[in-house]
């Protein structure tokens, strides 16, 4: 079942021009933040999917993210503070969305397997 133990703290509604930068940021508390991922989404209209942009590994692993967001956004974390980041460079009009922080539901070790043939983007 749901853990309401666990939360996720989210920066407030921004509203960015275009051309212009936005840091999102993402306070987790009730879990080891060591052994799970996160994710960034967005959707950009309600009743849309959820756009999947980005994967924040645990501890040492690397983040991923989705092609369409690929040198624009940069998705991070922050251990000491327990908070994640987004940052979204050079906005554009079709950005505009409702973005998400999430945990994955299954631990780091499961999650790894999943993304292991992956190649790392943070160079």
């Amino acid at each position: 079942g749901a853990d309401s133990s666990i939360v996720l703290s989210q920066t407030a509604s921004e509203v960015p021009r275009p051309g212009e930068a936005l840091k999102l940021s993402c306070e987790v508390t009730g879990f080891d933040v060591n052994s799970y991922w996160m994710v960034w989404v967005r959707q950009t209209a309600p009743g849309k999917s959820l756009e999947w942009l980005a994967s924040v590994g645990a501890s040492t692993s690397p983040e991923y993210h989705s092609d369409a967001i690929k040198g624009r956004f940069r998705a991070s974390k922050d251990f000491s503070r327990h908070i994640f980041f987004l940052q979204m460079n050079s906005l554009k009009a079709e950005d505009t969305a409702v973005y998400y922080c999430a945990r994955e539901s299954q631990r780091e070790t499961f999650i790894q397997e999943l993304y292991k043939n992956l190649p790392s983007d943070t160079n």
